[in-house]
């Protein structure tokens, strides 16, 4: 079999442990279902077209084993009975329906053509022909491979079949090593730079594989397996109002809601500090001033600053209460090796999901640490599942996490924050992570206990006049917490001569942010 015989002489370590594995799942389902029990979905697409040659040798091993065979049986004395399944589509791009009638043909696919959609076109072909298992090209970080195993029942409402997934724990880079050792034809959209492809509709050429040069005036792209950050594969699926430009992503943030973000908006974010050691006291937070700061500088607010303890449930109430009620919300603490690292475990129970063995960021970790990237340091490589982004820089030697609204930084100290801050802002000009807004201006006015009124005059006016304002008051010296009580319960008035009256005891500092509006 000649897939069986490209992997077995390749020398990726990697590419041979995952076509076994994929193997080990196809011959379980060959031993679990009869052939006539088992359909392929088949839809054209590099995923699918990996599953079809798996499926090819799969089905080959399982048969050459059964018959006692040594592995001297030429393909095409094996054939290939598995019924595939292909939904075909009015907004399928023309080339998709090429390549899979002609694959069909090539290899005696017995396809069925249905032109119904996923769930109607199967409640159709189980009531014709009873089927108890589908194979599908799904991978971790599909949207539909939330949840799911490589043995899955289909959801409630579904007609009653069992998924199975060969491939799900396969990245892009795993897709198209497989692709190119094994030697085997796939659509040529993908020579075109479309790296993931669904319909005329929502698919452009990923904007990271243009060819940026001045003989490039037409905007030509390299192909989908020069794309060096497997995460971005998706890149490209958008809806196409109007093409992008060359060089840009043709991708909508998963982060910031579609809204009109004019110079003048007010965006939010919220910082979420793990760590019981900030919560006994024998830690000084210094990050999240520093954050703060650093979002103000880029004309953010930060609506809240919070310290959580190194709890799963605890780190999920924070977030969930957080990243519905903020633009952005940034979390640092609890990421490492240690069993009190739970901070990805909560995003993902904040989200959900689950956390899954990411093998592109474990790949980033054994660079770093090199074979002591074992045992509990693996965990650091459990990310959520379906929702994880990988901010790469060439600055970073790990990669930073992003979870919809929800950065995760590895920050230990504001060293580090200070890079990996440049480098979101590095990543947002090219790519719109963080919108860049004008700068707040801040403004402070120092007054003591006898003219409080006045300062809470211009604050609050200042404040109602302009909408795009943010006021805070803080005490900056006084003479005791006492005096302070006694301030508040002789309303603002202290007594004729009493030690309330001077002025110079107690002061009191409002800080008025705001963006200049000309």
């Amino acid at each position: 079999m000649e897939i069986d015989i490209a992997v077995r002489e390749s020398d990726d370590r990697r590419l041979k442990t995952k076509y076994k594995n994929a193997i080990y799942v196809i011959q379980r389902a060959f031993a679990l279902y009869s052939v006539d029990e088992v359909a392929f979905s088949f839809n054209g697409g590099k995923d699918s077209t990996v599953l079809l040659h798996l499926l090819r040798a799969g089905y080959y091993l399982h048969k050459a084993e059964k018959i006692g065979c040594n592995g001297d049986l030429m393909d095409g004395e094996i054939a290939y009975p598995i019924r595939t399944i292909y939904f075909e589509s009015a907004s399928a791009f023309p080339e998709i329906n090429s390549f899979t009638y002609e694959t069909a043909k090539s290899y005696g696919l017995q396809m069925e053509i249905i032109r119904l959609d996923f769930k109607a076109g199967l409640e159709a072909l189980l009531k014709a022909k009873p089927i108890r298992a589908i194979f599908l090209g799904v991978r971790i970080g599909d949207p539909t491979a939330v949840g799911q195993e490589q043995f899955s029942p289909s959801s409630p409402g579904w007609p009653p079949f069992m998924r199975v997934n060969p491939i799900l724990d396969w990245s892009y880079r795993d897709v198209w090593s497989f692709l190119l050792t094994c030697k085997v034809r796939y659509c040529s959209l993908y020579d075109e730079g479309y790296t993931s492809i669904g319909s005329v509709h929502d698919t452009v050429p990923n904007g990271l594989l243009c060819i940026r040069d001045s003989s490039n005036p037409e905007g030509k792209f390299r192909p989908a397996y020069l794309l060096a950050d497997g995460r971005l594969e998706r890149a490209g699926r958008v809806k196409k109002n109007s093409s992008p430009p060359c060089g840009q992503l043709a991708s909508v943030s998963n982060g910031l809601k579609s809204r009109d973000l004019s110079w003048h908006s007010m965006l939010t974010a919220s910082i979420i500090a793990v760590g019981d050691e900030i919560l006994f006291g024998t830690v000084e937070d210094k990050l999240g001033s520093s954050l703060c700061g650093r979002l103000h500088s880029i004309g953010w607010t930060v609506s809240q600053l919070a310290v959580t303890r190194n709890d799963i449930d605890s780190v999920a109430d924070e977030v969930v209460k957080r990243k519905s009620t903020n633009d952005m919300v940034f979390i640092y603490g609890g990421i490492g090796p240690l069993h009190s690292d739970v901070t990805l475990a909560g995003v993902a129970k904040a989200f959900g999901v689950r956390t899954a063995p990411d093998e592109e960021f474990e790949e980033y970790l054994r660079h770093l640490i090199g074979e002591k990237c074992t045992g509990d340091r693996n965990e650091m490589a459990q990310l959520p599942e379906g929702i994880t982004e990988l901010l790469h820089h060439e600055q970073l030697p790990v990669p930073l996490i992003k979870c919809h609204n929800v950065i995760i930084l590895s920050a230990t100290n504001v060293a580090e924050l200070d890079l990996q801050w440049d480098c979101l802002l590095d990543l947002s000009s090219s790519n719109g992570l963080l919108v860049l807004m004008e700068p707040l201006q801040s403004k402070r006015l120092c007054t003591n206990s006898s003219d409080c009124f006045a300062s809470h005059g211009v604050a609050g006016g200042s404040c109602s006049t302009f909408v795009k304002t943010v006021s805070g008051i803080s005490r900056s010296s006084h003479w005791g917490l006492s005096g302070i009580k006694k301030w508040a319960t002789h309303n603002y008035f202290p007594r004729k001569g009493s030690r309330e009256n001077s002025s110079s005891n107690c002061c009191f500092e409002r800080e008025v942010a705001y963006r200049t509006i000309l």
